[in-house]
């Protein structure tokens, strides 16, 4: 008899554990999914014959903002990569995500990438009041080469040639917020990085991506300069928040924080996250997507 009270009581304990594992699971899974509208596709330029496309994902209950994400690991990018679920807190908070898509080096060089970039916001920008958002109020995010693309519109963004026939190109590809993960800020030092081949040159594993003479000093010179968002970063950066992994080897953390410190020697915020011992990228990013949205509420949501 003893026996079989033992029994029972550990098969309901189990079974609560199952119920509450599931129920877990079940609310996860809703939070992870939610209810949108989505267009794929939308042709905001082309390189090299190849078109450059963004995804518009608007959620249920819009809140007139934006944010881009530009969609580069690596400088590489996929179209249809993005899914909903990895911005779900973005969405639900009402922003309306728009998955930025290029050409992949070495395809293209990463300079042109980047001017790619610009490209799409200015797209978004002349577009925003056909996506019910406020051009005038744009969130930029991305992770490792996402985050690089995105901290070089928040130092070089602003507006285009007034003189261009393209009504696109004369708009700005400034950007009023910015939330990433771990990005490269600075090609010139790459310091610890195990990226570093140590005698001032491009990233190791990177070398194509800046081009067919890359390795010669005296044009990577200009080029690393060039596309180091720290030492464009002026009184006009926007907001910006960056979640770091502490044991990260390829973008160690001392690349943000040298950010980090010439922006606040201007005056501007620039926040850091460290995630103690972890790499380049981690299982719970996606939860720490809640503190971008958190972000975007008090730099996008709050200015008028």
């Amino acid at each position: 008899m003893k026996l079989w009270i033992w029994v029972r009581r550990v098969l309901l304990a189990l079974a609560t554990l199952i119920a509450l594992v599931m129920l877990v699971a079940g609310a996860l899974w809703v939070y992870f999914h939610p209810v949108f509208t989505r267009i794929d596709g939308l042709v905001y330029g082309q390189r090299h014959g190849r078109d450059l496309t963004i995804d518009v994902v608007r959620p249920a209950r819009p809140n007139g903002l934006g944010v881009a994400l530009l969609v580069s690991g690596g400088w590489r990018s996929s179209t249809n990569s993005y899914r909903p679920w990895m911005t779900a807190p973005l969405l639900r908070r009402g922003y309306t995500v728009f998955a930025v898509y290029h050409v992949s080096q070495p395809e293209a060089t990463v300079m042109e990438i980047v001017e790619d970039m610009h490209r799409a916001i200015r797209y978004i920008r002349h577009h925003g009041r056909e996506y019910a958002i406020d051009p005038d109020r744009l969130g930029v995010s991305g992770g490792s080469a996402g985050g690089h693309l995105s901290l070089m519109l928040a130092t070089r963004g602003g507006p285009g040639p007034v003189a261009s026939s393209d009504p696109i190109e004369r708009e700005s590809s400034a950007v009023q917020a910015v939330a990433i993960f771990y990005p490269v800020t600075d090609l010139v030092d790459l310091g610890s990085s195990t990226e570093n081949p140590g005698d001032g040159g491009p990233p190791k594993s990177f070398v194509k991506a800046f081009g067919p003479q890359s390795t010669n000093m005296a044009i990577w010179k200009p080029i690393s300069h060039e596309m180091s968002p720290l030492y464009h970063i002026t009184t006009n950066l926007p907001p910006t928040l960056i979640f770091q992994g502490g044991a990260d080897t390829l973008t160690p953390p001392e690349q943000s924080e040298r950010f980090q410190r010439r922006a606040q020697e201007l005056g501007r915020t620039v926040e850091i996250v460290i995630r103690p011992g972890q790499k380049h990228g981690w299982l719970t990013m996606l939860w720490d997507v809640r503190r971008f949205a958190d972000w975007y509420d008090r730099y996008l949501a709050m200015k008028r």
